[in-house]
C-alpha cells in the first residue's frame, strides 16, 4: 500500500485533502528504513518541488495526530518521525520500542501504563511511552549489548 494512489485513498478516508505536500511526506516516511528528523525529511524531499518548513511540520503533526506516524525524541531531544506500522488501522494507544543504533520504531501491542495521577492544579496533554534498545536486526547475537 505504497502507491500514490493508495496514499491517497488512505488520506481521503481520513476526510483529508490530499495535497502533494502530504502524498510526499507519508510516502518518504513508508520508505525510510528508520525515523527521520525534520531536517532529514526536508533535505531528502529537496529533489522534487521544495516543501517550505512550515508546511512541513503541519504535514508531520497532521500525519502523527491521524494515526499515520509516530513522533519520538532521541536522546538528544531531537524529533524523529517514522511512519506507523499499523497506518490502516487507528493508532491507539500504547508504546513505543526505538531502537538506539538503527533509529526505527516499533509498535508495542499491548497497552501502555497508565499515567501518574497528577497533583491537584496539574493537566496533563500527552503521554509517551518509550522502551529504548537494540531491535532484533541490530541485536544480532540475541543478547543485550
Amino acid at each position: 500500500m505504497n502507491t500514490t494512489h493508495d496514499l491517497a485513498q488512505l488520506l481521503r478516508e481520513r476526510g483529508a485533502r490530499v495535497t502533494p505536500a502530504r502524498l510526499r511526506v507519508l510516502a518518504l516516511l513508508r520508505g525510510a528504513d528508520r525515523a527521520l528528523s525534520h531536517h532529514e525529511i526536508e533535505e531528502r524531499l529537496m529533489d522534487g518541488t521544495p516543501v517550505d518548513r512550515v508546511t512541513l511540520y503541519r504535514v508531520l503533526d497532521w500525519l502523527v495526530d491521524q494515526g499515520l506516524a509516530h513522533k519520538v525524541a532521541d536522546e538528544q531531544r531531537v524529533f524523529r518521525f517514522s511512519a506507523a506500522s499499523k497506518a490502516d488501522l487507528p493508532h491507539g494507544s500504547h508504546a513505543h520500542f526505538v531502537c538506539d543504533d538503527c533509529g526505527k520504531v516499533f509498535c508495542l501491542e499491548e497497552v501502555a501504563p497508565t499515567a501518574p495521577r497528577l497533583p491537584d492544579g496539574f493537566a496533563s496533554t500527552q503521554v509517551d511511552f518509550s522502551v529504548h534498545g537494540h531491535c532484533a536486526a541490530c541485536n544480532v547475537s540475541g543478547a543485550p549489548k
